[in-house]
């Protein structure tokens, strides 16, 4: 682990010191270990960060997007370079396993990667509309984009925005989670040598911080990732004060299994997706729905998540959950399930557990899998977001049954139907009232140049965060008309 130290904020491509005294504890999840001091920062240091963002814009926007996206390819060299060591600090202030915070880094340079392409990707367009009369359409950056970002991703969330808006012309203020500081930290560290000053601004603290960026009159657009009801919140304030906002919020994302399912993979996916970063991502399988009767399903993703074991390394791992405040909501969701009269067949706060174990020995946030029967359709578990490796079973009496249990959700992120059948999987393809769908994939988070984002409640805004989506996003489109040449035929469109 690193050594305790208190951050700064990152500003013109150096640490720069915050004008108030208070900073809150990051905590190691697999220990509870206080291991870095990060500062709350005050409104007079998002204006500094602002300006510097705002003075570079106009020399960063002028460049060409070819030239932008070279800086983003050799970003791209070094952050690969420095792999191991992010990867050291996400699995130290986060607590996810080892090849979950790889696959943190990852999909995170995938964005970037693409952002490098952003000459091709970004190009604008001409052509002879009439005799004499060229149209051309091109791309022109916003100015100041701020990006809040949650704890869940500390290196891929921050990257679904900061790539394509900095390969657009734009120049970016990032608030990281005040939980997982550090990794952005380092990021920006590391990125001085290859931006210029004020280009990528990294901006501590706690939800005044967000708000202050939200209300910021030098802020053309904000990005979020977060809860549902503060995603409706900034989508609202942020679009008040005329900015372009995008607000990503949370989800209850369905998973069909339907008889004909291959059992061993359904069930390997399942649990895979559930238990994944211990339940803390929007794209993990909370609700899984089976169709018929369906006992050895059942039996079988109950063994594998029985199977897991705390810890960082290996197939079987799974890591702890980010805080205290994650445990107690977690166990509370368990508990209020069973007073509901729901089956608990897996009960990932036992204290016979091995998580319960490890919690005891080290301290830290242990909470292992846990799986619920219910057998109302109106229990909360079944709608409200846990965030935490809980899985809610709940029979159908068929594939109509449980569709409009999926279309009734306020949530839209991402819904799975695992069969062996391609009509049915068109069937449920064409009618998920989710963004994001899966066949025979329990985690269908869409790769590079395919767009992230959910709907409904889900996501607050008129686009996605990576992609084409985020091109468009993050630029206004320019259309010139221009004629140079006298016509011989006067009309009105001449």
């Amino acid at each position: 682990m690193p050594a305790t130290r208190t951050l700064c904020n990152f500003v013109n491509n150096q640490a720069a010191p915050v004008s108030g005294n208070e900073t809150l504890d990051v905590t190691a999840p697999h220990t509870g270990q206080i291991i870095a001091q990060v500062p709350l920062s005050l409104s007079d240091d998002v204006d500094v960060a602002v300006a510097a963002a705002a003075k570079a814009w106009p020399a960063w926007a002028a460049l060409t997007v070819n030239a932008r996206s070279a800086k983003m390819m050799a970003l791209h060299g070094l952050l690969t370079a420095h792999t191991a060591e992010l990867v050291d600090l996400i699995v130290s202030e986060h607590g996810k396993t080892r090849s979950e915070a790889m696959g943190d880094v990852g999909k995170g340079l995938e964005t970037l990667a693409y952002a490098a392409g952003a000459g091709a990707v970004g190009a604008g367009q001409a052509t002879y509309v009439s005799g004499g009369v060229l149209c051309r359409m091109d791309r022109a950056p916003l100015g100041v984009v701020a990006s809040i970002v949650p704890f869940n991703f500390p290196f891929m969330v921050p990257f679904w925005t900061l790539p394509l808006a900095l390969a657009m012309g734009n120049t970016c203020v990032l608030k990281p989670s005040e939980k997982v500081p550090l990794t952005m930290t380092r990021v920006a560290e590391l990125a001085a040598s290859v931006l210029p000053p004020g280009v990528l601004n990294l901006v501590h603290g706690s939800g005044a911080v967000a708000q202050a960026l939200i209300d910021h009159p030098g802020v053309a657009a904000v990005t979020f990732v977060g809860s549902s009801p503060v995603a409706e919140s900034v989508h609202a304030r942020a679009t008040a004060g005329g900015k372009r906002v995008l607000a990503l919020g949370g989800a209850k994302n369905h998973l069909v299994a339907l008889p004909d399912c291959d059992l061993e993979m359904t069930a390997r996916d399942i649990v895979a997706s559930f238990t994944g970063c211990a339940g803390q991502r929007c794209m993990a399988a909370s609700v899984l729905l089976v169709v018929g009767e369906q006992p050895a399903l059942i039996a079988r993703v109950v063994e594998l998540a029985s199977a897991l074991v705390p810890g960082s390394d290996g197939p079987l791992a799974m890591g702890p959950v980010i805080d205290a405040t994650a445990v107690a909501r977690i166990g509370a969701a368990v508990r209020n399930a069973a007073e509901s009269g729901a089956d608990i067949l897996l009960d990932g706060h036992a204290l016979t557990t091995q998580f319960a174990v490890r919690q005891a020995e080290l301290g830290g946030f242990w909470v292992g899998p846990s799986v619920i029967r219910h057998h109302s359709p109106d229990d909360r578990a079944l709608h409200e977001e846990i965030f935490g490796p809980v899985l809610s079973v709940l029979h159908c009496a068929d594939a109509h049954e449980a569709l409009a249990i999926e279309n009734a959700s306020a949530f839209g992120n991402a819904a799975c139907v695992y069969t062996a059948s391609g009509a049915a999987a068109e069937f449920f393809a064409q009618r998920f009232a989710a963004a994001m769908i899966g066949v025979n994939v329990g985690v269908p988070v869409p790769r590079e140049p395919f767009s992230f984002g959910g709907c409904k409640r889900s996501r607050f805004g008129s686009s996605d965060i990576t992609g084409d989506a985020a091109i468009e996003f993050f630029s206004t489109r320019r259309k010139i008309t221009t004629k140079w040449s006298v016509p011989t035929d006067q009309s009105w469109m001449s």
